[in-house]
């Protein structure tokens, strides 16, 4: 008799201190449109990751 899996949960704890203080400590001392440039990159590695899976 074969078993069905009718849902399935996955939890996963993702720890970016690292890479998060790098990105802070530039936008800093920038202007709006350095902002702006970071918060577009990290959308689009977001995005490119996603796609990945």
């Amino acid at each position: 008799m074969p078993i069905t899996i009718k849902e399935l949960h996955i939890k996963i704890n993702v720890d970016e201190k690292s890479q998060g203080s790098s990105n802070s400590g530039s936008a800093k001392g920038g202007g709006k449109d350095e902002i702006v440039a970071a918060c577009v990159e990290e959308v689009m590695d977001i995005l490119q990751r996603q796609k990945e899976r």
